[in-house]
């Protein structure tokens, strides 16, 4: 005390300079480690990831929805900006303020001046939050408006985020990093690749998911390739390193906090060599095949750049090793919350998004409680972690499915088991994909040497097609040469095809017994045996044979975690309670057609149960989703979404009932064969579920209640479908029966079209019948109901920008509807009741409708359960439809919750939700709108006027809206009269107006100026250098109907439209909305006389 008095002697001593002094001179003495929570801060911004696409999921909205929570926790006022709707991040009761606006500079930067936020977390919405809090610092935004950027500071996020700074960093402490140069243009790409040796990878800075990067085996590859590198670059800098394709991919996730204190959270290994990237890999933990010399040589590199780095906070390390000797390199770090940290949380039962935020606000790790002890403990896994990518390829069947460094799934599962095999075999089954075990029909009809072709460049199924050889004989030595997986992973696939032909000979308890322990599910057990599933179910409950659940418990202090996972020949950990239950069943991965909007109603229904007195148990297999924090439910069950996993949760449980309308159609999917084994279903029944998707039943249905609907048939036989077509008239619209997100969906105008579809897009069968139906072209307008078996309600109805033919989820939805008539909505309304209490729906359920010229209303279809719209249709009315339908689920009329009316007065506002596509990360990808959906997620705009809300919603969407420059159009010639007066439109915007012959000739006759272009066809190189050089704003291009082409020039502009971030058009209906967005905002120029 004295010294300090001593220090202030020669001033006036304050009472704030001893403090000040006092605080020095402690941090000198116990170095620097003091640190407290921060107290000087109130306010805290928190940015989101924005909508979902390929590299950027639903990871992060688990993330923002723990960091959010765990600062309101702590006492902080929590303002949220996130423009995806879908999420349970943007719901009001997450954070205090909701900002669903864009993610640009401009709209953040406007929100911080109104809500003067102390400080901001930059770390928790991904690539797209770190880059927008970096720009709002380097702008001076943060400086003029006195906000601090909390956790890992800028100069660090820089350190990590750019190439150069990152070389030279791990140059100073002896870390190696890839031999690599770091180019500005093409031509000293091509020199640095020529210095350093073919072949290289090239990655673009400050892109997510690997966007635009990929490997180059000589010149002619790179100049492809780093064309569009440089473009998608926002600093136009592209790292051009050397390949270490076909070394061992080992990532870490650690944690730091402000006083030095570094732990490390789990070691994962990625079974696929480097050269996939990681999102795209199948992923193990914890690490399984590095030697205990290589696992603390990484571990410790992982700590020492976390520390060099200063990262306060969650962040992954990536790391090359080479297979055969302890060489490593750095890959690169991440500094925030990653895609591998929700991974790691789930496969850990850490809360690393949680931790982090409470590090960022100066809260240290022993201070920080988690389960029964601190955050500074690490996890010790005492069981097998697996996580499976989930691709589009099942959708997108043109698009080549090799992978390479750009990410192209779209969602992942993880499994949880004993042991590898154990937890392959759970995560091939949760997928969805249509197979049970690691057996694909496919590769039957291929030689072992074709098989090996097939498997030399890296594709979504090459475990399958692996399996395949080792069940042909193949050695593991043979598959290793060609693949580079580790012969470890290979020797567990293999144990897993010898014990299949053990179990097809031995129709014995004992084979069952040792086949069930090692994964196998009861269908394939089936299948090898030639029985039913059912008989090996009961053979299994008459033997007594059921999984046991452990608990996830990495700390091991005894406490009890609600985290379960299934295995066998073990004790059960999971204490079944005397409470009423129910279970939730999940949605599993993400997947087009079905995202992160059916979490949100689980979430949803989870909460409304426990409030209402149940003990809630939710299953699911996602570790990218709120669902699956353990937190959100009393009891979590990590496991497939099968009858059979799902069934021996129950006869574990005993529930009162199961929901099976909340999770999409996974959990639709579910109800029959689980009514099959006498589970109660409760809500939406089979039946119910049954009248709305049996064709001939809902037929009946809407015959009975004077419904009318698009003239259709069902058929099962090729000859039956053109018979069909022939007395319905083209064009029809052709799709599966029982489908999601329109899969397999089309348009087509003749027979000849109609034959190629019913042979190669669909398996046709009495099993899968197809439906032929007339289209109608007019509006489509949608909506969410509730029925409890008296009345209905329905929040409010949607009107599609789009006419038919365009799938509802890849069009723009407009809340309230803005063009159909008093008329129209009260026969909407009135089919929504009469069809709710017609099929016997309790809860939720979606109707889809066309309304024509003459005011008529058709159904499309009725959904018996959750929908993709219904958080857009709560956020936008204020009513929350999960909860309210979750109610009425569990008993609770609709007049006992308060709500009298069928429909409810409309909105003032107008709330627009716009789709977003991930054209430019799945290369061969054709962007034409059509029945089939294509988008990976969706932003939300909303205003007092419309052409402001639809503004901000395209710009929320990604899309770079211009005023100004050229459109480039080409049109089918059906389209040419209606497309004229859009084009003039542009014309009189001051738009310069390029187009291809046959479409310049019509503009020019009327009266428009317009440059011709040759077509691509025609040998010309015009097009691809106008749509490369990046001064085209907007490309229109419509076809006929059917026409998919893979040769046809429009099919070659779509697709170097998407590959080059160009703006492009295939509706109409879309453009017209585009222009009175630009015609609310451009200034125009006349003469002074006009």
């Amino acid at each position: 005390m004295v010294r300090i008095l001593d220090k202030c002697s020669t001033v006036k001593v304050t009472e704030s300079c001893v403090k000040k002094m006092m605080t020095a001179l402690i941090e000198k003495e116990i170095g620097g480690k003091i640190m407290a929570k921060r107290t000087d801060i109130k306010k805290i911004l928190i940015i989101g990831s924005g909508p979902i696409v390929i590299g950027q999921a639903a990871e992060f909205d688990y993330a923002g929805t723990q960091a959010c929570l765990a600062l309101k926790e702590e006492g902080y006022e929590v303002v949220l900006v996130n423009s995806n709707p879908a999420t349970i991040m943007t719901d009001t009761a997450i954070a205090d303020k909701v900002y669903m606006e864009p993610l640009t500079l401009e709209y953040v930067a406007k929100i911080l001046r109104y809500e003067r936020p102390d400080a901001i977390v930059p770390g928790i919405g991904g690539q797209t939050g770190l880059n927008l809090a970096m720009q709002l610092e380097k702008k001076g935004v943060l400086k003029e408006c006195g906000v601090e950027l909390l956790g890992t500071n800028s100069n660090s996020i820089e350190r990590a985020e750019d190439r150069e700074l990152f070389k030279e960093l791990c140059q100073s402490i002896g870390e190696p990093v890839i031999p690599s140069q770091i180019t500005y243009h093409l031509e000293e790409a091509c020199a640095a690749a020529k210095e350093i040796g073919y072949p290289v990878v090239l990655r673009p800075a400050f892109t997510l998911g690997g966007t635009g990067g990929g490997f180059a085996y000589n010149e002619e590859e790179l100049i492809e390739i780093g064309t569009n590198a440089f473009k998608l670059s926002p600093v136009h800098q592209v790292l051009v390193e050397k390949s270490v394709k076909g070394y061992k991919e080992i990532e870490f996730e650690v944690m730091r906090d402000a006083s030095d204190h570094a732990i490390t959270i789990c070691g994962m290994e990625n079974i696929d060599p480097v050269g996939v990237h990681t999102g795209d890999s199948i992923v193990v933990a914890p690490i399984m095949t590095l030697s205990e010399h290589d696992l603390k040589m990484l571990n410790d590199s992982a700590i020492k750049i976390i520390r060099e780095l200063k990262i306060e906070g969650g962040c992954n390390v990536q790391f090359a090793l080479h297979p055969d000797s302890s060489e490593y390199y750095l890959i690169e770090v991440n500094p925030r919350v990653s895609r591998s940290s929700a991974l790691a949380s789930k496969a850990s039962g850490y809360p690393i998004a949680r931790v982090t935020a409470k590090i960022a606000v100066g809260m240290m790790l022993e201070e920080i409680a988690v389960a029964n002890t601190t955050a500074a403990f690490e996890p010790q896994l005492d069981y097998v972690v697996a996580k499976f990518p989930r691709f589009p390829f099942d959708k997108f069947t043109q698009a080549t499915n090799k992978l390479g460094t750009q990410m192209k799934a779209t969602g992942e599962v993880m499994s949880i088991g004993s042991t590898l095999e154990e937890c392959i075999l759970k995560s091939v089954r949760s997928l969805e994909i249509g197979v049970d075990h690691l057996y694909m029909p496919k590769f039957d009809s291929m030689t072992n040497e074709e098989i090996i072709a097939y498997i030399s460049d890296f594709r979504d199924d090459t475990i399958y097609a692996v399996a395949q050889l080792l069940r042909n004989g193949v050695s593991v030595e043979k598959i290793y040469e060609v693949t580079t997986i580790t012969p470890f992973f290979l020797e567990a696939i293999r144990r897993i095809t010898s014990f299949e032909k053990v179990v097809q000979e031995n129709r014995s308890i004992d084979a069952l017994r040792i086949a069930k322990a090692m994964g196998f599910s009861d269908s394939y057990i089936a299948k090898l045996w030639e029985v039913s599933e059912l008989e090996v179910f009961e053979m299994r409950k008459q033997e007594g044979i059921f999984p046991v659940y452990k608990m996830v418990d990495t700390c091991h202090t005894g406490a009890y975690i609600p985290y379960f996972y299934s295995t066998y020949g073990m004790n059960n950990d999971s204490i079944v309670s005397e409470k009423k239950k129910v279970i939730v069943l999940g949605a599993g991965p993400i997947r087009i057609g079905q995202g992160v909007e059916f979490d949100y109603s689980t979430v949803h229904a989870v909460s409304t149960i426990r409030k209402a007195g149940y003990e809630a148990i939710i299953i699911n297999n996602n570790p990218e989703t709120v669902s699956t924090d353990y937190t959100t439910a009393d009891k979590l069950y990590f496991e497939p979404l099968t009858a059979e996993d799902v069934m021996n949760i129950i006869e574990l449980e005993k529930p009162e009932g199961v929901i099976a309308s909340l999770g999409g159609q996974t959990a639709i999917n579910l109800a029959e064969p689980l009514m099959k084994r006498g589970v109660k279903i409760i809500g939406t029944d089979c039946d119910a579920i049954e009248r709305a998707e049996n064709r001939d039943t809902f037929e009946k249905i809407l015959k009975e209640l004077h419904i009318p609907q698009p003239q259709g048939k069902a058929v099962t036989k090729i000859e039956d479908g053109v018979c069909a077509a022939e007395e319905i008239g083209y064009p029809v619209l052709v799709r599966p029966s029982f489908v999601l997100g329109g899969r397999a969906m089309q348009l087509v105008a003749n027979e000849k079209q109609l034959r190629q579809y019913l042979k190669t897009a669909v398996e046709i069968d009495e099993e899968r019948p197809v439906l032929v139906d007339k289209y109608i072209s007019g509006k489509e307008v949608e909506v969410d109901a509730i029925c409890d078996g008296n009345n209905v309600f329905v929040a409010g109805i949607m009107e599609l920008v789009e006419r038919t033919g365009v799938h509802s989820g890849d069009s723009i939805s407009v809340y309230p509807p803005f063009s159909i008539s008093d008329k129209v909505k009260g026969t909407i309304l009135q089919y929504a009741r009469k069809l709710g209490l017609g099929l016997g729906i309790i809860g939720l359920y979606n109707i889809q409708f066309i309304v024509d010229q003459s005011e008529n209303v058709y159904i499309i279809e009725v959904n018996p359960r959750s929908s993709r719209t219904v958080p857009f249709l709560s956020k936008a009315t204020g009513y929350s439809l999960a909860d309210i339908a979750t109610e009425v689920i569990l008993g609770k009329n609709l007049k006992e919750q308060g709500i009298f009316d069928i429909y409810p007065d409309e909105k003032k506002r107008w709330y627009v939700k716009v789709p977003v596509f991930s054209f430019n990360k799945i290369r061969g990808l054709d962007a034409y709108l059509s029945p089939e959906m294509k988008s990976t997620g969706e932003a939300i705009g909303y205003d007092d006027r419309r052409e402001r809300a639809m503004y901000k919603a395209l710009q929320a969407s990604g899309m770079k809206l211009q005023n100004y420059g050229t459109v480039f159009v080409t049109i089918a010639d059906k389209d040419k009269e209606e497309a004229l007066p859009l084009i003039r439109r542009f014309y009189n915007l001051g738009f310069n107006i390029q187009a291809t012959g046959g479409t310049a000739k019509f503009l020019k006759e009327n009266g428009i100026r317009t440059h011709v272009l040759a077509k691509i066809g025609d040998g010309s190189d015009e097009i691809p250098q106008a749509i490369r050089q990046g001064h085209l704003a907007y490309i229109i291009n419509t076809s006929d109907i059917g026409s998919d082409n893979t040769t046809s020039d429009g099919y070659e502009i779509r697709k170097l439209a998407t590959e080059n971030n160009v703006n492009i058009f295939t509706a109409l209906d879309t453009v017209s909305a585009l222009l009175e967005v630009l015609e609310e905002t451009t200034l125009c120029i006349s003469t002074i006389d006009a």
